[in-house]
């Protein structure tokens, strides 16, 4: 496992509603495409140890499970806050192509997407992979906020703030047995699969 950081300035633009799924527990998945802007047009995991940074003018209830989709409040298109909350960053563990449906759908139960994002998130640019990413979140121990950047928008997966988020002191969302465990469940069930 590579040494945490204490501070970075290299954050990964999530969903706010993911973000909260992860910081408490409820998956230790996202599931990544990429933006339209990504570096060569794919996706690429630019930094393993990242902040969680929250968007919300994408966030479409139609794509999640009804639990998640209640709590996405909707927003006009170009809304963003003028300060960004930042509560938590997160470790990479694994990184898992996948471009089987059937592999993403027997995962169902470990993310917080429905079947329409699946089929839609595979239909889009069908020759590339969609990324099964795992996660261990770690919770800081408060809330820091950062100004918006027009810098920070646009469909990009990955941003680099103008000041850094200080890392220490952060707790662990899973204990490392909880994490591991899912880990393993969801590789078991990948490798069942023929992957």
């Amino acid at each position: 496992m590579p040494m945490k950081l204490t501070t970075t300035l290299h954050a990964l633009k999530e969903w706010a509603v993911a973000i909260d799924a992860l910081e408490k527990g409820k998956t230790i998945m996202l599931l990544r495409k990429g933006g339209i802007r990504e570096t060569k047009g794919r996706f690429q995991v630019a930094h393993e140890q990242i902040v969680l940074y929250p968007t919300y003018e994408h966030q479409q209830t139609g794509l999640l499970k009804s639990e998640y989709a209640n709590l996405v409040s909707p927003v006009t298109p170009g809304w963003h806050p003028e300060k960004v909350p930042i509560s938590s960053w997160a470790e990479i563990t694994d990184i898992l192509p996948i471009n089987d449906e059937s592999a993403v759908n027997a995962l169902l139960p470990f993310h917080i997407w429905n079947e329409h994002f699946i089929s839609d998130r595979l239909k889009w640019k069908p020759h590339q992979p969609l990324y099964i990413l795992l996660l261990r979140t770690y919770k800081l121990p408060q809330e820091q906020e950062i100004f918006y950047s027009h810098e920070y928008g646009g469909c990009k997966s990955w941003i680099d703030l103008a000041q850094p988020i200080q890392l220490q002191d952060a707790k662990p969302v899973l204990s490392d047995l909880q994490y591991t465990q899912q880990v393993k469940e969801i590789r078991s069930i990948l490798s069942s699969l023929c992957f």
